[in-house]
């Protein structure tokens, strides 16, 4: 028998993977493939061994929205494990930082990578011991984000879960996370502007994606959104018959919490999830709580843990060299990453002013978001924060130096294999495309800003490689802001041994 380790787990999941000729024909698709989403999602779980009706047993609180669906996730997990420590909570969430493994978690920890091994084979054989089709079309074995969503739900029945936090993948209504029949609750974080090719270019469409993970007999619920969104989203809940549709509302006392992630931004997914809890509560177990916030409600908040979204990391090796790491990658997103980076907290922290500061950004962004636009929402927040907090500074000269990246792990062109991507399209990586593409976005907006400044790389090690000079020449030390993509955060925390200290 081949070998059944977790690095072979790994490498059979990576064959799995899209790669950028199969994105893009879904991207010129206009997202049309997505109806047989679904119904294939049915067929694999039937041919493990699994009915839809069996995931109703995982006690599912479902989570969607365009961004905060993931920080929701977490603090959802952590006020659940909090106030019923005595249950076994799942949380399945994407993408991962560091290792896949992390997608998978049990009472907050990920689960082993034997664990994983051995829960991956079992779907692995299954898959190729039950030949079975319902539907033609259907590629043999499923494509990666379905198949891990496929190990998550063998891993949380087999370990029987109490209660299941289950995050959207890209939209809602044709995720593979939506098969299943009837969640306790399901809620929609704030609805912004992303995948538009899958899920559409206005804020109409794409909140019909995310109404559809709303289910009948089941609570909807939604963070505030704009006008044209809302009416969307209330109308799916209505067309789902949704038993009820809640906008939540605020909850007293949750401003005065210093929370476990950082931004004024997470108050918001903070809410959410204090309301989710809340309904799961209500519903699975017949706990009617009062409108104050329970004290085991206010640790889980402030003990809420979520890696490479708006977080500080002091290198542990390097002295005088800090890390702020998010995974922003919308513009909405963005918007609030500068706003937390950009304040009294972080760049903005008295530090000793007779020695110079750098800093620096390290970003990417994946193939078929604009750059420039992200960019140019970035530069405006940073000249509002700066003017907001008194600074006679500009955008222009926040930044000492930027760096942009690809999100390969290695100088020498490799991945590290839980890293391992399919989705560049080889002539870009080749020639830097993306990269060179974000200069000139950056030089157009910022004509002033020194060419030599700009850095344009093709791994993730360079980039740490030419942090660590910098460090080294500069007396005073260097912040380095890392954003515009999960995977580039994750490949900063691998590479500059960070993961100790950060996840």
């Amino acid at each position: 028998m081949s070998s059944r380790t977790y690095k072979d787990a790994i490498e059979r999941l990576n064959s799995l993977q899209s790669n950028a000729a199969t994105l893009e024909a879904v991207r010129a698709s206009g997202g049309r493939l997505s109806e047989f989403a679904i119904p294939e999602m049915v067929e694999y779980l039937g041919r493990i061994g699994y009915s839809t009706s069996d995931l109703n047993r995982l006690n599912v609180i479902h989570i969607t929205g365009t961004k905060g669906k993931g920080s929701t996730s977490a603090f959802t997990d952590s006020i659940l494990r909090h106030a019923m420590p005595q249950w076994k909570i799942g949380l399945y969430t994407s993408p991962h930082l560091v290792a896949v493994r992390e997608r998978i978690r049990i009472n907050g920890t990920p689960i082993s990578e034997e664990e994983f091994a051995r829960f991956f084979f079992d779907v692995w054989d299954r898959l190729e011991e039950n030949t079975t089709r319902a539907h033609p079309q259907t590629s043999f074995m499923p494509a990666y984000f379905r198949f891990v969503t496929l190990v998550a739900y063998h891993a949380f029945l087999s370990l029987k879960v109490d209660a299941t936090i289950l995050e959207v993948g890209v939209g809602g209504a044709y995720d593979s996370t939506n098969i299943v029949p009837r969640p306790i609750v399901a809620g929609v974080s704030a609805l912004g502007i992303d995948h538009t090719a899958v899920l559409g270019k206005t804020l109409k469409e794409i909140a019909w994606q995310k109404g559809g993970i709303y289910k009948e007999g089941v609570p909807a619920l939604t963070v505030d959104q704009p006008d044209e969104g809302m009416e969307v989203l209330r109308q799916q809940a209505a067309d789902k018959k949704a038993s009820e549709f809640i906008v939540i509302p605020p909850t007293p006392g949750i401003s005065n919490i210093k929370l476990g992630l950082a931004g004024n931004h997470q108050y918001q997914n903070a809410n959410l999830a204090v309301h989710l809890t809340r309904t799961f509560l209500r519903v699975q177990a017949g706990k009617e709580l009062g409108a104050e916030l329970p004290e085991l409600f206010i640790q889980g908040l402030q003990n809420t843990k979520w890696p490479g979204r708006c977080q500080t990391v002091a290198d542990p090796k390097h002295d005088k060299l800090t890390w702020f790491l998010d995974g922003a990658h919308t513009k909405e997103s963005l918007d609030c990453c500068m706003q937390w980076f950009v304040s009294a907290d972080t760049a903005l922290r008295p530090i000793d002013s007779s020695v110079h500061r750098d800093r620096m950004l390290v970003f990417n962004c994946t193939n078929g978001r604009s750059g420039k636009a992200l960019l140019d929402i970035s530069l405006a927040r940073i000249g509002a924060q700066l003017k907001l907090h008194g600074r006679d500074d500009d955008a222009g000269s926040f930044f000492d130096h930027v760096v942009f990246c690809t999100n390969v792990t290695y100088s020498d062109g490799g991945f590290k294999g839980d890293l391992t991507t399919h989705a560049i399209p080889t002539d870009d990586l080749a020639h830097l495309q993306t990269q060179h593409d974000l200069a000139n976005a950056w030089s157009s907006l910022l004509p002033t800003f020194p060419a030599d400044h700009i850095h344009v790389l093709p791994s993730i090690e360079h980039s740490i490689t030419l942090v660590h000079a910098l460090q080294k020449q500069n007396e005073g030390g260097v912040d380095v802001l890392v954003s515009g993509s999960l995977h580039l955060v994750g490949g900063v925390i691998e590479v500059a041994g960070l993961s100790e200290v950060a996840l």
